[in-house]
């Protein structure tokens, strides 16, 4: 181990902060910020990215355990699909050419930032508002959460959601991001699931999910040596307790950051960072 990465240690606080306040998931900061950054192969970025985003995620799953807001049926019905895509995505991850993965990469970035630069749709804010859930009687699920409040929804289509969140998972396999928003977009969008329990679910399918993966990589980068793996913990053994810090002061952030600044100002960061990462693989 060396102290070669130490400077990551405030950028890890400063970017789980970010990811924290905004609910996008670590590895999508990180990721790039190695390739771009500090030069890492993008099968190494991934794999130290989607490190990152578990210890981050860990302690939102703790959060929503005590909550009693997962939906455990429901997550274990979205990881029958996305553990096996997430495992095929890291396989491809290291089996394609590096400059192939920037570009899956960078267009899934435009792919985020335009989902934060786009204006907000009122009539669908006014209906996730009004989403109080359905009367007990007809739903299929209840949960009654920690604080003796009964949440009662449908789960529709299943085996689209296996398929939504199984290309999800594909993508954070080979490229650390995609999985937390289509989830996302199936539990909320598509199914009107209340917004407290699609967040948590999510939470702890990605969470999951990115730990498989984050041991896949491992085990492959394990294969081509120990320079891969050691360049990994020592990047690792600064970012980590940062990532941790930044964490507890997220919620925070958010509190004092209006919600359209955070989202134009993500739009931004993640299309000049697309833009970069398409670029550098233009030139190769």
């Amino acid at each position: 181990m060396s102290v070669e990465f130490w400077y990551m240690l405030p950028i890890g606080i400063v970017i789980a902060t970010i990811a924290m306040a905004s609910g996008v998931g670590g590895a999508t900061f990180f990721s790039p910020l190695f390739i771009l950054g500090l030069g890492l192969s993008p099968e190494l970025a991934v794999g130290s990215g989607l490190v990152v985003e578990v210890f981050g995620f860990g302690s939102g799953v703790y959060a929503y355990v005590k909550k009693q807001l997962i939906d455990y049926r429901v997550g274990g019905m979205l990881l029958s699909a996305t553990v096996p895509a997430a495992i095929a995505g890291v396989v491809i991850a290291h089996f394609a050419d590096a400059d192939i993965l920037k570009v899956i990469l960078g267009m899934g970035l435009f792919a985020v930032a335009m989902s934060f630069l786009r204006a907000p749709d009122e009539e669908m804010e006014a209906a996730l508002e009004e989403m109080a859930g359905e009367d007990p009687e007809a739903a299929e699920t209840c949960l009654v959460t920690a604080d003796d409040e009964e949440i009662c929804y449908t789960v529709c289509n299943k085996t689209e959601g296996r398929l939504i969140s199984g290309i999800g998972g594909l993508f954070l396999g080979m490229v650390s991001s995609g999985l937390g928003e289509l989830n996302g977009y199936f539990l909320l969008q598509r199914c009107r699931v209340p917004s407290s329990v699609s967040v948590a679910t999510s939470v702890f399918v990605v969470a999951i999910t990115a730990f498989i993966a984050s041991v896949g990589h491992m085990i492959q980068i394990g294969q081509g040596g120990i320079t891969g793996l050691t360049t990994m913990g020592n990047l690792l053994l600064f970012t980590v307790p940062g990532v941790v810090v930044g964490a507890q002061l997220g919620p925070m952030l958010a509190e004092r950051v209006p919600d359209r600044v955070m989202e134009v100002g993500l739009g931004l960061l993640f299309t000049i960072t697309a833009s970069l990462l398409l670029v550098e693989a233009g030139l190769h």
